[in-house]
């Protein structure tokens, strides 16, 4: 119990500033769940997702105190990608989610080559559409960037940064703190599915959420004081990594 609180309150640190607290709590949780659990897949994921929503409701309030969130794009992005997520969730049965793993390292290493090279990458923040077209653009990513999360996940808070970056025009505070709408409505949808289908080890999930939600405070807030800067950089270590765990399995599957 006291490496999966440890590893769940990094978790929310990272998972804070730029996602990919996934990376860090999940590989925790197989390892330190005692074996037949740890076996139980699902209730690993629903575990992993409950403990996750909670340092992500916590980032959420802690940006929207502090930074501007166009609210009026968000929240129909927000309601779509909680669907979509469903939907998402509801494929794994039919479509294996491994065949996305040579297409996520492609994705991966061009948002991080866009993103190292364009060193004024998302220091502004200047939209690039009026609120009318920003809701129907909200709504596309939040329809695609929601079903992929709930059918495969992992670097879904990176997307989602650097799709806002990238077509809304949005600095790095400013995609992060909406990044964290979206990623609070998907995960809702997949607690949502692993409480009603009992897949859940809430003896692990309560006091690892909290440990993930005190990380997310202190990750937020660091986001919030160090700026742009420091979470573009934060952004490019946890998008490295995640090429590095993705090439790793394509490679050797």
């Amino acid at each position: 119990m006291f490496w999966l609180c440890a590893f769940a309150f990094l978790a929310g640190f990272v998972d804070s500033v730029v996602g990919g607290g996934g990376l860090i709590q999940l590989p925790a949780l197989l390892l330190f769940l005692p074996p037949e659990q740890a076996a139980a897949v699902p209730a690993v994921l629903g575990t992993n997702k409950l403990s996750s929503i909670c340092g992500t409701g916590m980032a959420l309030a802690q940006y929207a105190r502090r930074i501007p969130i166009p609210w009026q794009s968000m929240l129909p992005a927000a309601v779509t990608a909680f669907v979509l997520s469903f939907l998402g969730a509801r494929t794994v049965s039919i479509v294996s989610p491994a065949i996305l793993k040579p297409l996520v390292l492609v994705l991966l290493v061009a948002v991080a080559i866009c993103t190292f090279v364009q060193t004024n990458f998302g220091r502004l923040h200047a939209p690039r559409f009026t609120a009318r077209h920003e809701i129907w653009v909200g709504l596309l990513i939040g329809a695609v960037i929601g079903f992929y999360d709930g059918f495969f996940g992992p670097g879904t808070g990176s997307f989602l940064i650097f799709t806002f970056i990238g077509l809304l025009g949005f600095d790095f505070l400013t995609a992060t703190a909406s990044a964290k709408v979206i990623n609070f409505a998907t995960n809702l949808s997949a607690v949502g599915y692993f409480a009603a289908t009992d897949r859940i080890l809430y003896a692990y999930a309560v006091p690892m959420g909290i440990c993930n939600l005190f990380g997310s405070i202190l990750g937020a807030r660091m986001a919030i004081w160090k700026g742009n800067r420091f979470v573009r950089w934060f952004f490019l270590a946890v998008v490295s990594v995640l090429i590095l765990r993705y090439g790793w399995d394509v490679i050797f599957p």
